[in-house]
This record gives C-alpha cells, sequence and structure tokens, in this order.
C-alpha cells in the first residue's frame, strides 16, 4: 500500500493578549511611584533635631509646608553634604553609589511635626539665641501646602486604568461568539469560515460513494460556477439553493465538504446555530454580514449545515407579543435569499434532516430549487462505502466489501465508518497482523448490540429463560415463508439491557404486503409464547418485542388501510399539523382499538400453533444455546434441516452463494412506522421497576 507523505504543519505563532499591555501600565504607574518617592526619610523629634543637628551645624535648609487642612506643619531636614558623607552617625540616610541615578533619595533626610507654623518659628529663634557672632542661623522656608504630585496622579490614574481594564475584558468575554477577534463592536459579524483557493481542502467527490445520484446534482452547480457560459448561451439559470436532506450519517455534510474541495471559488461554511446569540437583532446582522461578505466573493458558495436550527416554521409554539429571535433571523435569510436585492452568483447549500419542520417560505422555488435527497445507501452503494473506508486498513485476503455491503442492509455511511474502524481496533487488541472478516463480525455486533457483557451475572433460570425466548424467535423465523431468515442467535448479555439478541438477514425491498408483515409479527412475537409454553408464565423479556408488535399492528390498521373493518383509510398526519388531535372519531378509535387487540391474538395464536408444532426443535434449539451461547445459520441446518422455502435472501442473490453463517439485521425498514428488525433485547425485571418508579 502506498504511503501518503504527511503534511508539514508550520505551527502558528501564540496570539498577543492586550490584558498584558495593561498589567505593563498599572506596574509601571507603582515602579514610579516607588523611584521617586523619599523611602530614605526618617521621621524624628524636634528635641532630637535641635540638639544633634542644628546646634551642630549639620543642617544646610529647612523646609516647611503645611500639613492636611489645620494648622499643622511638616518640617523637611536636608543635612550638609559633607556630613552625609563623613559622619558616621547619617551613614542610614546617606545616599548610596548608584551610577544611574533613579531611585536614589537626595533628601530630605529627616522629617518632624510641629503643632503650627508660629510656633516652629519661635522654637527655630530660641534653639539658635545662644550661638556665637557670625555662626548662620537656619529659619524655615516654604509655609506652603504641598503634597507628593506622583501620588497625586497615581490616586487618579489608576483606578481609571483599572475599571477601563475590567470593562474591556467584560466587553470582549461577552463578545466572544463573534467575529474578528470576539470583540463587542464583531458581534454582529458572521462567524462564517471561508474557504478559498489557498485553504486545503483534501476531500474530493471521489471520496463521497454510495452518493451517485446526489453528487450528480451537486457536480452540476459546481459546474455550472467553473463554466456559466455553458448553460447561459441555452438560457438556462443556475438554481439558487440546494437541499441536502436525510436521515443523520448519510453523508450530507461530507458532500458539501467535497463541494468546498472541488469548486474553484470562494466557500463560506457555518451551521445554523452560528445565527443564534443572545442579544436581540444578533441573528439578523449575521445574516446580511455573510450575504455582504459573499457578495463581494460573488461567484461563491454558502453552506449553512443543520438550518432546522433557523429554518423552522414560524407563528409555531411562539409567545404572544414577545419576540422570538429566531424567526427574525429566517425573516431576513428569507429576504437576503430571494428578495428585492440580487444575490448574482452567490449559491446557497443547506442540510437538515427534518425537513418536515423547515418554513414553507424557505423550500419554495427561487430560495432552494432543489431537494436532493440522501437516503441510505443500498447494496452497490454500501459496497463502495466499504472500498473508500477499507482503504487505509491493513485487511487479510478472505475480507470481500462485497460480502460485508451484504451482510449491512440498513446502514448509513457513518455506521460502515464505525464498523471499519472498531474491526481494525479488535484486531489490534488480539493482536493480529491484519484484520480478518471475523474481526468485521465482531464489529457489526458490537455496533448493533452494543459491548458484550461477559462478567455480567445472570442466574440459571434467567438464562434458561433468555434461551427459550430466543429459541422461539429461531422456530418462527425459520419456518414461516415471509419472515425474516434467522442467521445469528446468541444469550451472551449485550449492552444496556439486552440480555440476548437475534440477527436477521432480511430481504431489501420497498413494498410489503400483508402477509409479510404479519410473518414478521410472528416472528416477532415467538419469544413470549416460547415462554408461556415452556414455562407457563411470562417475564418482562418481550417488552422490545410487544413494543414493536403494537406499533406495526396500529400502522396496519390505521396506515395502510388492511384492515377490512376500519377500511381503506390512512389516517398518518405527515405534516404534523394536527399532533394535538386525533383526525378521527372516539368511535373510530374505538374501532381501531379493538382491531389492533384483534390482529395481535391473531398473531399470537398462530405463533404459538406452529411453536407446539415444533417444540421438539424448539428444546433442542434451547439446549444448545446454553451449551454453545451463540449459534449460526449452520448450527440451525443440523438441527432444524434445510428452510422449507426456496426464495433466497438478498446476501444469497447478490453474492452468490448462501449465507455463511454470520448476519445483521436490518436496521430500518423503509416504511416509518414499521418496527425496527434489529436485535431483540430481553428488558430485565429491575429496570421495568426503575421504569415504573
Amino acid at each position: 500500500m502506498k504511503k501518503i507523505p504527511s503534511k508539514k504543519v508550520t505551527p502558528t505563532p501564540p496570539k498577543f493578549n492586550m490584558i498584558w499591555i495593561y498589567i505593563a501600565v498599572i506596574a509601571g504607574f507603582f515602579a514610579l511611584n516607588f523611584l521617586y518617592s523619599s523611602n530614605a526619610t526618617k521621621e524624628i523629634t524636634y528635641e532630637k533635631f535641635e540638639k544633634e543637628m542644628l546646634l551642630t551645624g549639620d543642617v544646610e535648609k529647612l523646609v516647611v509646608y503645611k500639613k492636611g487642612t489645620g494648622d499643622f506643619v511638616e518640617a523637611e531636614v536636608y543635612i550638609k553634604p559633607d556630613k552625609l558623607k563623613n559622619d558616621p552617625k547619617y551613614k542610614d540616610v546617606a545616599p548610596t553609589d548608584n551610577k544611574i541615578g533613579i531611585g536614589v533619595s537626595q533628601g530630605p533626610q529627616f522629617v518632624f511635626s510641629e503643632a503650627s507654623s508660629s510656633i516652629l518659628t519661635q522654637k527655630l529663634k530660641d534653639s539658635q539665641e545662644n550661638l556665637p557672632e557670625g555662626t548662620p542661623k537656619i529659619f524655615a522656608q516654604g509655609f506652603e501646602e504641598r503634597s507628593n504630585p506622583w501620588g497625586s496622579i497615581i490616586s487618579f490614574i489608576l483606578p481609571l486604568v483599572i475599571i477601563i481594564a475590567i470593562w474591556m475584558f467584560l466587553m470582549r468575554r461577552m463578545g466572544s461568539g463573534g467575529a474578528g477577534g470576539g470583540q463587542i463592536f464583531n458581534i454582529g459579524k458572521s462567524k462564517a469560515q471561508l474557504f478559498d483557493k489557498e485553504s486545503q481542502i483534501n476531500i474530493t467527490f471521489n471520496d463521497v460513494a454510495g452518493l451517485e445520484e446526489a453528487k450528480t446534482e451537486v457536480m452540476e452547480i459546481v459546474d455550472f460556477l467553473k463554466n456559466p457560459k455553458k448553460y447561459t448561451d441555452l438560457g438556462g439559470k443556475i438554481p439558487k439553493g440546494a437541499l441536502l436532506v436525510g436521515p443523520p450519517g448519510t453523508g450530507k455534510t461530507l458532500l458539501a465538504k467535497a463541494v468546498a474541495g472541488e469548486a474553484q471559488v470562494p466557500f463560506f461554511s457555518l451551521s445554523g446555530s452560528d445565527f443564534v446569540e443572545m442579544f436581540v437583532g444578533v441573528g439578523a446582522s449575521r445574516v446580511r454580514d455573510l450575504f455582504k461578505q459573499a457578495k463581494e466573493k460573488a461567484p461563491c458558495i454558502i453552506f449553512i449545515d443543520e438550518i432546522d436550527a433557523i429554518g423552522r416554521a414560524r407563528g409555531k409554539n411562539s409567545i404572544m407579543g414577545g419576540n422570538d429571535e429566531r424567526e427574525n433571523t429566517l425573516n431576513q435569510l428569507l429576504v437576503e435569499m430571494d428578495g428585492f436585492g440580487t444575490n448574482l452568483g452567490v449559491i446557497i447549500l443547506a442540510a437538515t434532516n427534518r425537513l418536515d419542520v423547515l418554513d414553507q417560505a424557505l423550500l419554495r422555488p427561487g430560495r432552494f430549487d432543489r431537494q436532493i435527497s440522501i437516503d441510505k445507501p443500498d447494496l452497490i452503494g454500501r459496497e463502495h462505502i466499504f472500498n473508500v473506508h477499507l482503504k487505509p486498513i491493513k485487511l487479510a485476503e478472505e475480507v470481500d466489501a462485497k460480502k460485508l455491503s451484504a451482510q449491512t442492509p440498513g446502514f448509513a455511511g457513518a455506521e460502515i465508518a464505525n464498523v471499519c474502524n472498531e474491526a481494525a481496533l479488535i484486531a489490534a487488541r488480539k493482536g493480529k497482523p491484519s484484520v480478518d472478516m471475523q474481526d468485521f463480525q465482531d464489529a457489526i455486533d458490537r455496533v448493533i448490540g452494543g459491548l458484550e457483557k461477559k462478567n455480567k451475572i445472570i442466574s440459571p433460570e434467567e438464562k434458561k429463560i433468555v434461551a427459550y425466548h430466543e429459541a422461539g424467535h429461531a422456530i418462527a423465523g425459520w419456518f414461516l415463508e415471509h419472515a425474516d431468515p434467522l442467521v445469528k442467535v446468541s444469550i451472551v448479555p449485550r449492552g444496556v439491557a439486552a440480555l440476548g439478541y437475534a440477527q436477521y438477514l432480511p430481504k431489501e425491498q420497498f413494498l410489503y404486503t400483508t402477509e409479510q408483515l404479519i410473518d414478521s409479527m410472528c416472528m416477532t412475537m415467538g419469544g413470549r409464547v416460547a415462554e408461556d409454553i415452556t414455562f407457563g408464565r411470562i417475564s418482562t423479556g418481550a417488552q422490545n418485542d410487544l413494543e414493536r408488535i403494537t406499533k406495526l399492528a396500529y400502522a396496519m390498521t390505521a396506515v395502510y388501510g388492511m384492515n377490512d373493518k376500519v377500511g381503506n383509510v390512512s389516517f398518518n398526519d405527515s405534516s404534523g399539523e394536527s399532533q394535538f388531535q386525533k383526525p378521527y372519531s372516539d368511535q373510530t378509535a374505538q374501532l381501531i382499538d379493538e382491531e389492533v387487540r384483534n390482529l395481535i391474538s391473531a398473531v399470537y395464536d398462530r405463533t404459538k400453533e406452529l411453536l407446539l408444532e415444533k417444540q421438539d426443535g424448539l428444546i433442542k434449539i434451547a439446549e444448545k444455546l446454553l451449551e454453545k451461547e451463540i449459534l449460526f445459520q449452520t448450527d440451525l441446518e443440523e438441527i432444524l434441516g434445510k428452510r422449507p422455502f426456496t426464495n433466497r435472501t438478498t446476501y444469497d442473490e447478490f453474492v452468490n452463494g448462501g449465507a455463511d453463517g454470520g448476519g445483521v439485521p436490518q436496521t430500518e425498514l423503509p416504511l416509518p412506522p414499521l418496527p425496527e428488525q434489529t436485535t431483540q433485547p430481553e428488558v430485565s425485571s429491575s429496570q421495568v421497576n426503575e421504569e415504573k418508579k
């Protein structure tokens, strides 16, 4: 296998944070206040000043200023420089040797306080009265009110700087959802991610498998942007929008990524929730900004993923008199897509799995001209998807994508990708050099049935009930012509509440007859009937079976028109407009309930008659299950003989051979109300008691 060279990633430098500037400014103010403060000044009394400094002639000058609002004054004492250097008593206040000269105290060296300036003047006069003639006397200078200028500046500016910094920090946090660095002023800007020629999008249409019809539709849009003259010469116009509709995991977003990789035009990508914000009017503002950017870069493509976040039908569940921000956003989107303004060259792609909740104005031609349905892949599509996901896996020779495709009916692309990944992990856990078919079988079991609970403690009585329950499903599926043939049955606990499960390999079809649906109900009822005829009592293990049988019975009676008394009517409301009221009378509802009970009773009686007839096989399969815990189709053939019907399964027809003992259930039937032919989980009694609480 060719090794794909890894792409060299250039590390991006860390983004500069403005908070560091705020911290530096605040620290600078503190530093200035510290450097220029008189931190070497000592406070003394007047008596010490008089005895040790004034009378000894050490004082150079005395500066006095008023202190506060009263008469108090403070005197600053400046000592002569030669005294500071030579006299050891001034060593604590002497200037240090600092070449820079910043932060060195130049005086005053001492300070003392007095009650008033007049008292200080009189004291100075009295102290120097007895000095010899010719000795210079020291008198106070100043007497003006004075304060530290840096202290005033810092006391005013510092709180202001702190308030501004806190405000800017809060605004940045509140506007973190906006574009342009997340500032509050950019909160109304679009958050769409732009992919252009410089952006590296490695996904192409070759990576999208199983969606050939959808690829054709989307490739036509890309081709129009590349060669518009080819279509405009014939008078054609490109659709303004295309809506990708399909179940989850079918590849809607992957197809959009392929468009971004293939198109040689700017590609804007965002999700519907990107328009939603806590502020009023932000959604509409972002829509306007998005289309403004798109018009500037036209021709271009806008992709909105999960558009149902803003495209829900208006007028439903709205508060009277309130302002619905989502509706405002939708209104702006409708205007931008097809309003008075023209958006030439701007094509809208959107994806959703909830087409039923979208507003009708959004779906009309002129906005979304095309609705591209992306369904779960068929046999050929699943084979192509397997081929894509098997490329990076080291496979054994026996692994065949065609067999895996036939064994995974109803699987979407995401589920297939999960199966391939789980198979590789299982093989690595077992220390195998490559991934073989058994690993894929185990991966399929885990994806559908859940993690195998080998250490789950089950009493022998419960295990016996589960064995006969699963044997009942096996017998009913084996001897009913239209039932899906069972290919694997297990009593190994899996998942949260499944104590056993059965797997079928159904024939892929889109239409079902009454006989097929009734046989399917009988097969599902086989577990409950087997418990009844074997033990004479029933358990909670058939809860999931009864739920699916009830849904199918109501669908046959009230939706598909398969009941003679109710008639050829269908009460299915696909639009959901009458979800709070029944579209039929109380008498009809009573008739439907009676017919559903009669149908389920008939199914029970038919299944019971079949299992009583085949009771010997039922006991043999149950005993074999208790011995081996897992039985495959080959084991069933040894016990029951060949299946007495000639119809072949889809697996047989596609792979040109019989079933190989490994199969998976059908995860979803095409008709919505039909039950899912998946596992047959056994619900424990503890879970039922918890639900009752």
